[in-house]
């Protein structure tokens, strides 16, 4: 992986901490994309310290922001010639529904139409760089839930985990989709589901107060059994030509019968164009 440039995003914690210290520890280029750069920046210092790798950078961004995301990209480009590997891992979960800047419902925006909107700004690079690989973080619970063209922001009506699972419904038909897209260029497109890991994310969603976080009450496996996933699919020589397919304990399993629906998979990704004023 020396020779390589990987760009994590919500890497300063949780999963996507562990796989960007996996990656940094293999010799590749790791870019960690953060919403707070004072943690981003701590995050930082670790891994280098860590690993001995000095080659580990941060790029803050916003992910709920559209602006933010072209503007992390812009910087992304002023810094970078290549990227080889993309890991989309940065999830949120809240409570009340609430819009973005954009106007977006926040976890719809932030869990899944980020991972559109910054995989599509990168495309050109990647392809340019290819073979390349984009790695997507998804949920086995997505199997539980479908998918509402008509309401993909809950405005009719929000219950905050079915919410957060439908985006990571969401995460998988565009991986797929994005996929059968990028045919012969590569480039290629998976997703996964970590495990239940022990994060803040994971607390939040089984509504554990914050000081009993990280004990057994919150239960979940650790950070380091969550990356295992994303850095076989990030670095596997298994994998390099494996594409549109959903991943378990570093095995490729059957997603729901859902996520197979090419029409739905091309419609969302239509919507996700218009929202985020990407050529279809």
């Amino acid at each position: 992986m020396r020779d390589k440039i990987c760009l994590i995003t919500g890497a300063n914690a949780g999963i996507g901490f562990v796989t960007a210290r996996a990656l940094a520890k293999l010799g590749a280029m790791v870019i960690l994309l953060c919403r707070t750069a004072r943690r981003g920046e701590q995050a930082r210092l670790e891994i280098a310290a860590a690993t001995g790798n000095e080659r580990v950078h941060l790029l803050p961004c916003d992910l709920s922001s559209q602006a933010s995301i072209r503007e992390a990209v812009r910087r992304f480009h002023a810094n970078f010639s290549s990227l080889h590997v993309l890991i989309n891992n940065a999830a949120m979960y809240t409570e009340a529904r609430a819009l973005t800047a954009d106007q977006i419902e926040l976890q719809f925006a932030t869990n899944y139409l980020s991972y559109f909107l910054l995989t599509r700004l990168l495309l050109e690079v990647m392809k340019a760089s290819a073979p390349a690989r984009i790695v997507n973080l998804s949920t086995i619970n997505h199997h539980d839930v479908s998918l509402d063209l008509a309401d993909l922001q809950s405005a009719k009506s929000y219950d905050p985990k079915p919410v957060h699972i439908r985006s990571k419904l969401a995460v998988i038909l565009f991986t797929y989709e994005l996929a059968r897209r990028l045919e012969g260029t590569g480039v290629t497109a998976n997703c996964l589901h970590p495990g239940v890991i022990a994060t803040n994310l994971l607390g939040q969603v089984r509504r554990i107060p914050v000081h009993k976080r990280f004990t057994p009450e919150m239960g979940g496996d650790p950070p380091d059994e969550g990356a295992e996933t994303p850095v076989y699919l990030a670095t596997s020589p298994q994998v390099e030509s494996v594409t549109g397919k959903y991943f378990e304990d570093c095995k490729s399993v059957p997603s729901s019968a859902e996520t197979y629906d090419r029409s739905l998979a091309r419609r969302l990704w239509e919507i996700s164009a218009g929202l985020t004023g990407a050529a279809t």
